[in-house]
């Protein structure tokens, strides 16, 4: 390395150097904490590179690459263990600093001093810039100003019992002109859709990434345009603990990080919980062919799974899969997650291919992951939700044996699968469903029904309109030839590929949308919504927009004017499942006949259900005096037809004995298809109902 030397030694204070118009004066510091903290001396850096032979930091102004001062850490005494360490005094309240590091060279490390290195647990990076531009190389770890006192900001705690996520991308949700917000694809105007989302009814957002990434490392072209796409999702993280700059309306500084807590005390006071997507999985390096930002540079050997030559293990699919169970690596993993919560009053965590999490670094499946214990038992944590993606790309699936215990619930992919499959028709499929519908018994292994997260669509594939108007994935746009995004959409198109004029098509669709919505409202477990859902967004047939910063993934706010009906019903359909706790239980439906069950089974007859591999038809009746709450519940009746023609059910006498009235018939039209508590119509026992093709009813006892 080429080091500058130090403008004098004082004989007790030490190397003194020159920043800016500063003095800087240099000592030994403390191996504690990791990153950079103020003392009352000055600021305390702290760099863990096990296998670094040299460390250099540096100290640079905002946004220029050159580098300003850097200090040597060349004796014992910059050194605790594993941990390099230095304490530098008359530094300015913000600057940018970053690392020089080298080190022995081989197959299993990639150390280049001459690059500079973020510091991996950095809170923020210079030169923020509003979304698209790029700020090249200049980007650096920053020092910003202490964090605003925010008080009272409390979460709401909603229990997981009563919660109904919402799936959404912080700039995709207000980016497009309809969104109607003065600050357009940030924090700030999700706040300004706050009001929205109350009235909605949902209880929680779950965003997409909010951490630091390049939009613009995208490698792929519009095939019509030749314009480069950009990643818009946001899953290659180059620093976790870092804030999205490009997602604040004020990117400069520590103001990205500033919005981002107010956004979720905007929340909070209006009773919604924020829940974060985290990808600790992999990074932005990528493999051989990817950039240096920090691990690859640090110590490539401790924070990535390696084989014997050096080779990444890609259990992610995205060119490396971090060593996340090493000691190390799984302390900075709880520093970010236990700072999200301390800092900014975040309510849970997605964990986003989180079977990753679960393996050793040779890439072998723990029974035990110490990261996932150590996540689970950590006391800070104790009241935020914690949600794995069960799965990873090396073909670990884990929906049904997800480590963790009760504290986790998992993304049940086959809640998704199943009840796709019976909607689209498939036959034999009323089995399934009733497990589905009643909290997934063999997904959750005794952890209970709120151990699923239900859905049928999220950011990664259809969306809900999509998925009732095409057969196949339509990714051309993507720009890899269509090759791109699952074959297995489990989707039906209704009869015509894509838009068309034809009403009853359109209307056949509206009527798959409303069965689909109402089977996820009503099901045993936690619910997800993706983001748009409830008026129609369309995708125009992608089922992987992850690089379509446009229209194809922004929401455009018109659909909810266009389809004002279908939304009514979303709106209903959840304040229906809030209204009734037998559709929010906390323990497992009995179904035993002769021990007072909770749940009856029906078909079209009472008491016969048609469980065959030949079924269309389903129903059930729900005691709400069985509930595991205090309070006594109204009964539900549920009729189910997947069949292309229609189907009479005969209405059974309801658990209690209370006369039945119709809340729910996606058959009809708005705002017949569902309406408000004791406004329907009766239905007399033992009456004959005719539940149209495609169709469901929901019948509620009196009071």
């Amino acid at each position: 390395m080429s080091i500058s030397p130090p403008i004098e030694r004082g004989p007790e204070t030490g190397p003194r150097y020159k920043f800016r118009s500063h003095t800087l004066q240099i000592s030994r510091g403390y191996p504690l904490p990791l990153g950079a903290s103020r003392t009352t001396r000055g600021v305390n850096f702290v760099l863990i590179a096990r296998h670094a032979t040299s460390v250099c930091l540096v100290l640079s102004e905002p946004c220029n690459p050159e580098i300003a001062t850097e200090i040597p850490l060349d004796s014992r005494a910059f050194r605790t263990g594993d941990h390099w360490h230095v304490q530098v005094e008359g530094l300015p309240e913000e600057f940018c600093y970053g690392y020089r590091v080298d080190g022995p060279r081989g197959p299993m490390h990639r150390y280049d001093p001459s690059i500079v290195l973020l510091d991996p647990t950095c809170r923020a990076l210079s030169c923020g810039r509003p979304w698209g531009h790029s700020a090249g190389t200049t980007r650096r770890s920053l020092l910003t100003r202490p964090l605003n006192d925010l008080e009272d900001n409390l979460g709401p705690g909603i229990p997981r019992s009563d919660s109904i996520l919402y799936e959404m991308h912080v700039r995709g949700f207000t980016v497009d002109p309809s969104s109607g917000v003065r600050h357009p694809g940030t924090f700030a105007g999700l706040i300004e859709k706050v009001p929205y989302l109350k009235d909605l009814g949902i209880t929680a957002v779950e965003l997409l990434p909010i951490d630091e990434f390049d939009e613009n490392d995208c490698n792929f072209f519009d095939p019509a345009t030749g314009a480069r796409h950009r990643n818009l999702w946001g899953y290659n993280t180059i620093a976790y603990a870092a804030v999205k700059a490009a997602y604040a309306s004020n990117w400069e500084g520590g103001e990205p990080r500033e919005e981002f807590r107010r956004m979720v005390a905007a929340f909070h006071r209006s009773g919604l919980e924020v829940v974060l997507d985290v990808v600790f999985n992999h990074t932005a390096e990528r493999g051989d062919d990817g950039p240096t930002y920090h691990f690859k540079g640090l110590d490539n050997s401790l924070y990535y799974m390696l084989d014997d030559d050096g080779k990444y293990l890609n259990f992610s699919g995205c060119g490396n899969a971090v060593n996340s169970n090493h000691p190390i690596v799984r302390s900075q993993i709880l520093s970010c997650l236990r700072s999200a919560v301390a800092e900014s009053g975040v309510d849970g965590f997605r964990f986003d291919l989180a079977s990753v999490l679960g393996r050793d670094r040779r890439g072998n499946v723990l029974v035990e992951p110490p990261v996932i214990e150590q996540i689970t038992e950590d006391a800070l944590l104790a009241g935020t939700k914690m949600i794995a993606e069960p799965w990873d790309a090396g073909g670990l699936y884990q929906v049904d044996n997800f480590p963790g215990g009760h504290r986790w619930s998992v993304w049940n992919g086959r809640f998704r699968d199943d009840v796709r499959r019976y909607w689209k028709g498939d036959p034999g499929m009323t089995s399934a469903l009733a497990t589905r519908l009643c909290g997934s018994d063999d997904v959750s292994q005794g952890r209970g029904p709120l151990h699923s997260i239900n859905f049928i669509t999220c950011h990664d594939g259809f969306t809900l309109a999509d998925l009732v108007s095409y057969n196949d994935k339509h990714n051309e746009a993507n720009g890899e030839g269509n090759r791109d995004g699952s074959d297995g959409n489990l989707s039906w198109n209704c009869g015509v590929e894509g838009p068309t004029d034809d009403p009853g098509v359109n209307a056949l669709r509206a009527r798959q949308a409303r069965n689909l919505m109402a089977t996820l409202l009503i099901s045993q477990g936690v619910p997800m919504i993706l983001g748009g859902d409830e008026f129609l967004r369309t995708q125009r047939g992608n089922n992987n927009a992850w690089c379509q910063d446009n229209e194809i993934s922004w929401v455009d706010w018109s659909l909810a004017g266009q389809n004002a009906d279908f939304l009514r019903f979303v709106r209903m359909m959840i304040a229906l499942r809030k209204r009734h706790h037998v559709l929010r239980r906390r323990t497992f439906l009995n179904s035993h006949p002769g021990h007072s069950p909770d749940i009856i089974w029906h078909g079209e007859k009472p008491g016969q259900p048609d469980f065959s591999d030949r079924g269309y038809a389903l129903a059930f009746a729900l005691d709400g005096r069985r509930s595991d709450r205090d309070e006594v519940d109204r009964d539900l009746y549920v009729a189910m037809n997947a069949h292309w023609e229609p189907l009479t059910f005969q209405v059974p006498e309801s658990p209690s004995g209370r006369p039945w009235r119709r809340a729910v018939d996606t058959s009809r039209p708005s705002p017949e298809d569902v309406v408000g508590l004791d406004e329907g119509p009766f239905v007399m026992l033992m009456e004959e109902y005719r539940v149209e093709a495609r169709s469901m009813i929901i019948l509620i006892s009196e009071a």
